[in-house]
Protein backbone atom coordinates (compact mmCIF):
# COMPACT_ATOMS: atom_id res chain seq x y z
CA UNK A 1 0.00 0.00 0.00
CA UNK A 2 0.91 3.30 -0.91
CA UNK A 3 1.79 5.81 1.87
CA UNK A 4 -0.37 7.84 2.78
CA UNK A 5 1.20 11.37 3.39
CA UNK A 6 -2.07 13.20 3.97
CA UNK A 7 -2.26 11.48 7.60
CA UNK A 8 0.54 14.11 8.35
CA UNK A 9 -0.02 16.92 6.75
CA UNK A 10 -2.17 19.77 6.70
CA UNK A 11 -3.53 19.38 3.16
CA UNK A 12 -4.86 22.95 3.49
CA UNK A 13 -1.38 24.09 3.46
CA UNK A 14 -0.66 23.16 0.46
CA UNK A 15 1.16 23.49 -2.13
CA UNK A 16 3.86 24.58 -0.47
CA UNK A 17 5.49 28.07 -0.87
CA UNK A 18 8.92 26.57 -1.58
CA UNK A 19 10.74 26.74 -4.86
CA UNK A 20 10.86 24.34 -7.52
CA UNK A 21 13.28 21.79 -6.56
CA UNK A 22 14.10 23.13 -3.13
CA UNK A 23 15.07 20.32 -0.75
CA UNK A 24 12.93 21.02 2.02
CA UNK A 25 10.03 19.22 0.30
CA UNK A 26 12.29 15.82 0.75
CA UNK A 27 13.32 17.03 4.15
CA UNK A 28 9.51 16.84 5.30
CA UNK A 29 9.08 13.98 3.26
CA UNK A 30 11.87 12.16 5.28
CA UNK A 31 10.49 13.32 8.71
CA UNK A 32 6.83 12.28 8.32
CA UNK A 33 8.08 8.61 7.41
CA UNK A 34 10.71 8.57 10.55
CA UNK A 35 7.90 9.52 12.58
CA UNK A 36 6.01 7.05 11.23
CA UNK A 37 8.38 4.40 11.18
CA UNK A 38 9.45 5.12 14.66
CA UNK A 39 5.92 4.67 15.66
CA UNK A 40 5.37 8.24 17.17
CA UNK A 41 1.59 9.26 17.62
CA UNK A 42 1.52 13.03 15.80
CA UNK A 43 -0.57 13.61 19.47
CA UNK A 44 2.73 13.20 20.83
CA UNK A 45 4.85 15.24 18.61
CA UNK A 46 5.69 19.08 18.68
CA UNK A 47 7.66 20.56 16.06
CA UNK A 48 9.67 23.40 16.38
CA UNK A 49 10.97 25.91 13.41
CA UNK A 50 12.61 29.21 13.28
CA UNK A 51 12.75 31.94 10.74
CA UNK A 52 13.57 31.00 6.80
CA UNK A 53 12.61 28.42 4.50
CA UNK A 54 13.05 25.38 6.54
CA UNK A 55 10.81 27.33 9.04
CA UNK A 56 7.48 26.65 6.91
CA UNK A 57 8.59 22.98 7.89
CA UNK A 58 5.74 23.59 11.32
CA UNK A 59 3.11 25.27 8.82
CA UNK A 60 3.06 22.26 6.85
CA UNK A 61 3.17 19.39 9.21
CA UNK A 62 0.00 17.90 11.21
CA UNK A 63 1.01 18.15 15.14
CA UNK A 64 2.04 20.23 17.57
CA UNK A 65 3.55 23.08 15.99
CA UNK A 66 5.67 26.45 17.31
CA UNK A 67 7.01 28.99 14.72
CA UNK A 68 9.19 31.22 16.37
CA UNK A 69 11.27 33.88 16.69
CA UNK A 70 14.99 34.16 14.18
CA UNK A 71 17.38 32.14 16.18
CA UNK A 72 15.21 31.22 19.03
CA UNK A 73 13.98 27.60 17.93
CA UNK A 74 15.94 25.55 20.54
CA UNK A 75 15.09 28.33 23.27
CA UNK A 76 11.46 27.69 22.60
CA UNK A 77 11.73 23.59 21.98
CA UNK A 78 14.15 23.34 25.65
CA UNK A 79 11.06 25.11 27.17
CA UNK A 80 8.59 22.97 25.80
CA UNK A 81 10.25 19.84 26.24
CA UNK A 82 11.06 20.82 29.91
CA UNK A 83 7.38 21.23 30.61
CA UNK A 84 6.45 17.93 28.66
CA UNK A 85 9.56 15.53 28.78
CA UNK A 86 7.47 12.72 27.75
CA UNK A 87 6.51 14.09 24.45
CA UNK A 88 8.58 14.16 21.27
CA UNK A 89 10.03 17.49 20.08
CA UNK A 90 11.59 17.97 16.48
CA UNK A 91 13.26 20.89 15.61
CA UNK A 92 14.12 22.19 12.03
CA UNK A 93 16.70 25.09 11.73
CA UNK A 94 18.22 26.69 8.77
CA UNK A 95 22.31 27.02 8.76
CA UNK A 96 22.05 31.02 9.38
CA UNK A 97 18.85 30.42 11.61
CA UNK A 98 20.50 27.29 13.32
CA UNK A 99 24.47 28.38 13.53
CA UNK A 100 24.27 32.41 13.65
CA UNK A 101 21.76 34.62 15.01
CA UNK A 102 20.93 31.13 16.97
CA UNK A 103 24.00 29.71 17.11
CA UNK A 104 24.76 29.72 20.99
CA UNK A 105 21.20 28.36 21.48
CA UNK A 106 22.32 25.49 19.73
CA UNK A 107 25.61 24.93 21.55
CA UNK A 108 24.10 25.18 25.14
CA UNK A 109 21.39 22.76 23.77
CA UNK A 110 23.64 20.66 22.70
CA UNK A 111 26.03 20.76 26.12
CA UNK A 112 22.70 20.70 28.27
CA UNK A 113 22.14 16.82 26.18
CA UNK A 114 18.57 17.23 26.00
CA UNK A 115 15.96 15.26 24.72
CA UNK A 116 15.54 17.71 21.29
CA UNK A 117 15.92 16.37 17.80
CA UNK A 118 17.66 19.11 16.10
CA UNK A 119 17.55 19.17 11.91
CA UNK A 120 19.58 21.50 10.38
CA UNK A 121 18.62 22.38 6.74
CA UNK A 122 21.80 23.24 5.68
CA UNK A 123 21.87 25.34 2.31
CA UNK A 124 24.98 27.13 2.58
CA UNK A 125 22.83 30.54 1.89
CA UNK A 126 20.46 32.79 3.80
CA UNK A 127 17.96 31.82 1.31
CA UNK A 128 14.88 33.24 2.03
CA UNK A 129 15.80 36.87 2.65
CA UNK A 130 18.41 36.86 -0.89
CA UNK A 131 21.39 35.31 -0.75
CA UNK A 132 23.29 36.36 2.61
CA UNK A 133 26.34 34.35 3.52
CA UNK A 134 25.73 32.15 6.10
CA UNK A 135 28.29 30.29 8.55
CA UNK A 136 28.75 27.63 6.13
CA UNK A 137 28.71 29.43 2.91
CA UNK A 138 31.89 28.04 1.21
CA UNK A 139 34.83 30.21 0.64
CA UNK A 140 34.77 31.61 -3.18
CA UNK A 141 31.04 31.68 -3.35
CA UNK A 142 29.01 34.81 -4.33
CA UNK A 143 26.50 36.17 -2.24
CA UNK A 144 25.08 39.97 -1.74
CA UNK A 145 27.02 40.73 1.34
CA UNK A 146 29.76 38.99 -0.47
CA UNK A 147 30.30 40.52 -3.89
CA UNK A 148 33.84 39.93 -4.30
CA UNK A 149 33.44 36.37 -3.01
CA UNK A 150 33.18 35.02 0.32
CA UNK A 151 36.42 34.99 2.55
CA UNK A 152 34.98 33.71 5.34
CA UNK A 153 35.98 30.35 6.85
CA UNK A 154 33.19 28.03 7.68
CA UNK A 155 31.57 26.06 9.91
CA UNK A 156 31.51 22.50 9.97
CA UNK A 157 27.73 22.15 11.84
CA UNK A 158 28.51 18.17 12.82
CA UNK A 159 32.01 19.36 13.95
CA UNK A 160 30.43 21.91 16.12
CA UNK A 161 27.76 20.22 17.58
CA UNK A 162 29.91 17.10 18.99
CA UNK A 163 32.18 19.28 20.25
CA UNK A 164 29.20 21.13 22.23
CA UNK A 165 28.15 17.79 23.89
CA UNK A 166 25.84 16.34 21.57
CA UNK A 167 24.90 12.73 22.07
CA UNK A 168 23.95 12.11 18.20
CA UNK A 169 25.39 13.41 15.47
CA UNK A 170 24.42 12.64 11.73
CA UNK A 171 24.90 14.01 8.61
CA UNK A 172 22.83 13.22 4.98
CA UNK A 173 22.37 14.86 1.88
CA UNK A 174 18.81 15.71 0.22
CA UNK A 175 20.40 13.49 -2.59
CA UNK A 176 20.25 10.38 -0.42
CA UNK A 177 16.41 10.72 1.01
CA UNK A 178 15.63 7.14 1.96
CA UNK A 179 19.29 7.84 3.94
CA UNK A 180 17.84 10.99 5.39
CA UNK A 181 14.52 8.90 6.47
CA UNK A 182 16.72 6.03 8.38
CA UNK A 183 19.41 8.33 9.91
CA UNK A 184 15.93 10.78 11.54
CA UNK A 185 14.58 7.30 13.01
CA UNK A 186 17.52 6.11 14.56
CA UNK A 187 18.07 9.74 16.23
CA UNK A 188 14.70 10.11 17.01
CA UNK A 189 14.81 7.05 19.02
CA UNK A 190 17.45 8.24 20.94
CA UNK A 191 17.76 9.93 24.46
CA UNK A 192 19.99 13.18 24.66
CA UNK A 193 20.56 15.95 21.92
CA UNK A 194 19.91 14.39 18.53
CA UNK A 195 21.83 16.76 15.80
CA UNK A 196 21.26 16.13 11.64
CA UNK A 197 22.97 18.03 9.35
CA UNK A 198 21.23 17.74 6.59
CA UNK A 199 23.01 18.94 3.37
CA UNK A 200 20.44 20.84 1.03
CA UNK A 201 19.85 22.46 -1.92
CA UNK A 202 19.27 26.30 -2.76
CA UNK A 203 19.49 26.71 -6.86
CA UNK A 204 17.60 29.82 -6.64
CA UNK A 205 19.51 31.93 -4.42
CA UNK A 206 22.70 30.25 -4.13
CA UNK A 207 23.39 27.88 -7.06
CA UNK A 208 22.14 30.89 -9.72
CA UNK A 209 24.95 33.07 -8.50
CA UNK A 210 27.82 30.48 -8.50
CA UNK A 211 27.45 28.95 -11.72
CA UNK A 212 24.53 26.25 -10.51
CA UNK A 213 21.25 28.09 -11.79
CA UNK A 214 19.90 23.85 -12.02
CA UNK A 215 18.44 22.01 -9.47
CA UNK A 216 20.22 19.13 -10.59
CA UNK A 217 23.52 21.08 -10.88
CA UNK A 218 23.41 21.71 -7.29
CA UNK A 219 22.73 18.02 -6.51
CA UNK A 220 25.52 17.13 -8.29
CA UNK A 221 27.31 19.57 -6.57
CA UNK A 222 26.10 18.34 -2.81
CA UNK A 223 27.59 14.57 -4.59
CA UNK A 224 30.69 15.94 -5.11
CA UNK A 225 31.28 17.19 -1.74
CA UNK A 226 30.08 14.26 0.26
CA UNK A 227 31.53 10.69 0.75
CA UNK A 228 30.23 7.96 3.31
CA UNK A 229 32.20 8.08 6.79
CA UNK A 230 33.54 4.72 6.16
CA UNK A 231 35.17 5.81 2.86
CA UNK A 232 36.18 8.93 4.35
CA UNK A 233 37.66 6.91 7.51
CA UNK A 234 40.14 5.41 4.78
CA UNK A 235 41.03 8.72 3.69
CA UNK A 236 44.67 10.34 4.38
CA UNK A 237 43.89 14.08 5.87
CA UNK A 238 45.18 15.19 2.04
CA UNK A 239 42.53 13.11 0.54
CA UNK A 240 39.82 14.23 3.13
CA UNK A 241 40.20 17.70 2.28
CA UNK A 242 36.77 19.44 0.83
CA UNK A 243 34.91 16.49 1.78
CA UNK A 244 32.23 15.52 4.22
CA UNK A 245 31.66 12.36 5.80
CA UNK A 246 27.79 11.27 5.45
CA UNK A 247 26.01 8.63 8.33
CA UNK A 248 26.34 8.45 11.89
CA UNK A 249 29.35 10.68 13.23
CA UNK A 250 28.89 10.30 16.69
CA UNK A 251 26.81 8.36 19.49
CA UNK A 252 27.15 8.24 23.09
CA UNK A 253 24.19 6.12 24.99
CA UNK A 254 26.34 7.23 28.33
CA UNK A 255 25.32 10.63 29.48
CA UNK A 256 22.49 11.97 31.41
CA UNK A 257 19.77 13.09 29.34
CA UNK A 258 18.96 17.04 30.79
CA UNK A 259 14.86 16.94 31.40
CA UNK A 260 16.11 13.38 33.72
CA UNK A 261 19.09 15.63 35.34
CA UNK A 262 16.48 18.37 36.31
CA UNK A 263 13.72 16.05 37.90
CA UNK A 264 16.21 16.10 40.38
CA UNK A 265 16.11 19.75 41.02
CA UNK A 266 12.64 19.03 41.32
CA UNK A 267 12.99 16.81 43.42
CA UNK A 268 15.09 18.55 45.73
CA UNK A 269 12.89 21.79 45.65
CA UNK A 270 9.90 20.08 46.57
CA UNK A 271 11.77 17.94 49.22
CA UNK A 272 13.94 20.14 50.64
CA UNK A 273 16.95 17.85 50.49
CA UNK A 274 20.28 18.11 48.74
CA UNK A 275 20.33 17.16 45.13
CA UNK A 276 22.22 13.73 45.08
CA UNK A 277 24.72 13.86 41.87
CA UNK A 278 25.61 10.42 41.92
CA UNK A 279 25.19 8.73 38.69
CA UNK A 280 24.65 12.30 36.86
CA UNK A 281 27.55 12.16 33.22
Amino acid sequence: MAFNYDNYLRTDKTPTLWCWGCGDGVILKAIIRAIDRVGWSMDDVCVVSGIGCSGRMSSYIDCNTVHTTHGRAIAYATGIKLANPGKHVIVVTGDGDGLAIGGNHTIHGCRRNIDLNHILVNNFIYGLTNSQTSPTTPRGFWTVTAQYGNVDPSFDAAKLAIAAGATFVGRESVTNPEKIERLLAKGFEHEGYSFFDIFSNCHVNLGRKNKMSEAVQMLKWLDSRTISKAKFDALSEDERAGLFPLGVLHEDNEHTEYTKAYQKVIDAAQSGEAINFEGLR
